[in-house]
């Protein structure tokens, strides 16, 4: 039996950022049992889905308010984004409502655990996110330069004036550090203009598509991520199953990403630290190669197969635990799926 599921995402298609990339892969995994659909709002004049899905705490916790008070006996699912898990359930009364009202807590890497009540923990599933593998782009040792990448928008959370000011102290002379996000903060985004003007080592390309920010990625020597505070960052997945290492501030989401063990973090907003990681990346054959090792061994993680299966096993418990609901028990409907 088909089933309505809605997908709220705040994100859109033109904002093109994690949440958007997480809500509509799970429509396309969903869609073959399922009629999926994606929606920044619901209300109680809308038509009710049999299950809703949420990304957000805080930025979905309208909808999904609305939603559970209006049809309790229906499942929903809360997706905890980084600022949900290091900031807003802690600080923003109505993200922390949000926690009490979902049926199951979706996080995206198993460090995150640690941030919820030790009440809410049993109704938590990690899932981790996945992108297709691409072939990891051929070096010949001829290349004019080492390119250090950023990928994610201008924004606080992102701290990319940390990435700005290591391609001031990097000393690797192939170096070059570029970045590609829009600028969603007027003020950082004035930052990396002026740095482009005032540093040759550094690239500022604002947004592109979806597809060719993967494509700058996969060329790429390293792929810096900075960030103060992450749920779980896609844009490490996509290197990883590039075949392009990470240099990663230390926080917890990072870290249930890429393990404990993992050589390549620096201190968040430590700049010295980050073009060190550069240098070394670029210039110690055995230290580039160690981290390759590390990242390679997350890969099986992040593949497409292991997030469509945990997330239909998800779903599928949901609709059998809600009142009056059942699926077919001859067969499954996922079988044919390839």
């Amino acid at each position: 039996m088909r089933k309505r599921i809605l997908i709220v995402s705040p994100a859109s298609a033109r904002e093109n950022n994690g949440n958007w990339q997480t809500a509509s892969r799970w429509a396309r995994f969903l869609r073959v049992a399922h009629d999926v659909h994606i929606a920044g709002d619901w209300s109680p004049d809308d038509e009710p889905p049999d299950l809703m899905v949420a990304l957000h705490a805080r930025r979905s916790a309208a909808p999904l308010a609305a939603f559970t008070d209006a049809h309790s006996g229906r499942p929903a699912v809360l997706v905890l984004t980084g600022t949900d898990l290091y900031r807003d359930i802690d600080t923003i009364p109505e993200a922390g409502a949000s926690l009490g009202r979902a049926q199951a807590l979706v996080l995206l890497q198993p460090a995150g655990l640690e941030q919820l009540p030790c009440a809410l923990r049993a109704k938590a599933h990690v899932i981790y996110q996945s992108a297709p593998p691409l072939r990891p782009y051929p070096r010949t040792g001829t290349e004019r330069f080492a390119d250090i990448c950023m990928v994610g928008h201008l924004r606080d959370e992102k701290d990319p004036l940390t990435f700005i000011r290591a391609a001031c102290l990097a000393t690797a002379p192939r170096a070059r550090f570029v970045h590609v996000g829009g600028a969603l903060d007027p003020a950082l985004g004035a930052a990396a203009e002026a740095a482009q003007r005032e540093n040759p080592r550094y690239r500022w390309l604002g947004a592109l598509p979806h597809a060719r920010a993967r494509q700058r990625l996969k060329r790429c020597r390293a792929m810096a991520i900075t960030s103060r505070m992450e749920g779980g960052a896609n844009v490490i997945i996509e290197a990883v199953t590039s075949g392009v290492p990470v240099l990663a501030s230390d926080i917890n989401g990072n870290r249930g990403m890429l393990g404990e063990d993992y050589a390549g973090y620096f201190a968040p907003g430590d700049a010295a630290a980050l073009a060190r990681l550069v240098d070394r990346c670029i210039l110690d054959a055995a230290f580039d190669a160690l981290l390759r090792r590390q990242c390679a061994a997350r890969a099986v993680l992040f593949a497409p197969a292991a997030e469509r299966a945990a997330l239909r096993e998800l779903v599928d418990n949901l609709f059998l635990a809600a009142p009056g609901a059942h699926l077919p028990t001859t067969g499954h409907p996922h079988e044919h799926d390839a």
